[in-house]
């Protein structure tokens, strides 16, 4: 069988839209030295491609990074399959706390350097030794010491949509800026209890022995992540010091955790929480949308690019490579979409 998918995008994502197959979205990760990261990603792609199985994750020598889509019908046989590889015999999947399963089209697995880039030489410091994990109750009672201080170890477009109370919030685009950024901001901080948090927990897990390595002394990470301390506060009826959106890296883009909304829309400042890509693919940027800008600006994120996507399809093709878009002038998330562009294509 073919080891990488061949059929065209557009197609695989009307065949989910179109589908009522329900599946169940999820992540995992596990540090593991792999000798030949190149052979046991075709093996998985071969095996979970017969499952049904959607996703994106990266293999490299230090382990795997993973989140996917599995069909309800498959996810015991999945989960058999899964942890019958030693490494991964119960390995934690973080199952998504607000899905839809229209995640994931397609099933890639790539190999890679390392399954976070994080620019850190690994063989500088004890990877092993890292933070200590809290549950869902443990983290609830050292956030509330008036010493301890919490930090968000993703990005500032996760980060803009939902967050943990009194939390640091990096203005960083990449987990690799973010290390050298926190270590500075709390130099002066290293005796005080120091919490990370991220998404499902694997950023942390170098983060966290980075820092003791820097000298940091009592140094905290949540277990599993956001995911996971929001199903624990679900289970044990906990509060959930988590406000807004979740924010993902697959097509929902977001789940729901509290019904607050701490971020606004990019073009007209309303309160709002949802992110989009702009629908003109020669730009693309991720930016926060509300729906009545989306009705007024066709799913882009700004006049010039609601104007481009109504050209036709040859004179779009002609001028991509000669105009500039918010995609390729600002960063994700940096910039408002709302700034003139001059004027319309169309007039």
């Amino acid at each position: 069988m073919r080891l990488y998918n061949l059929v065209n995008n557009d197609e695989l994502k009307r065949r989910l839209l179109e589908s009522d197959e329900p599946r169940v979205t999820l992540s995992f990760y596990k540090y593991h030295q792999l000798e030949d990261p190149e052979r046991f990603r075709n093996t998985l792609f071969r095996d979970w491609s017969k499952l049904g199985v959607f996703g994106r994750i990266y293999i490299a020598s230090e382990g795997i990074n993973g989140q996917i889509s599995v069909p309800e019908a498959s996810f015991e046989a999945f989960k058999n399959q899964m942890y019958s590889v030693p490494f991964l015999n119960g390995v934690r999947l973080n199952i998504a706390v607000d899905d839809n399963g229209k995640s994931f089209y397609k099933l890639t697995i790539k190999v890679r350097e390392k399954i976070v880039a994080d620019g850190l030489d690994d063989k500088t410091f004890d990877v092993t030794k890292r933070g200590k994990h809290l549950n869902a109750r443990e983290f609830n009672e050292l956030a509330d010491m008036p010493e301890t201080i919490i930090v968000d170890m993703r990005n500032h477009y996760e980060s803009e949509v939902g967050y943990f109370e009194n939390a640091i919030r990096p203005d960083v685009e990449t987990f690799r800026e973010a290390l050298p950024l926190v270590e500075d901001m709390l130099q002066n901080e290293k005796e005080k209890p120091i919490i990370m948090y991220c998404t499902g927990g694997i950023r942390c897990e170098k983060a966290s022995a980075y820092y003791l390595h820097k000298g940091f002394q009592n140094v905290f990470m949540v277990d599993g992540g956001i995911i996971e301390y929001t199903r624990q506060c679900q289970q044990q009826g906990l509060p959930n010091k988590f406000i807004g959106k979740n924010f993902v890296f697959d097509e929902r883009l977001g789940e729901r955790i509290s019904e607050d909304i701490v971020s606004h829309c990019h073009q007209c400042g309303k309160p709002c929480d949802t992110h989009i890509n702009c629908a003109n693919d020669a730009c693309h940027i991720l930016f926060i949308q509300c729906d009545e800008c989306a009705e007024k600006y066709h799913n882009s994120c700004s006049q010039e690019c609601a104007d481009f996507i109504q050209l036709p399809e040859e004179e779009q093709e002609t001028l991509k490579g000669t105009m500039e878009f918010n995609g390729t002038r600002f960063s994700k998330g940096h910039y408002k979409a709302h700034r003139k562009s001059g004027k319309s294509l169309l007039s």
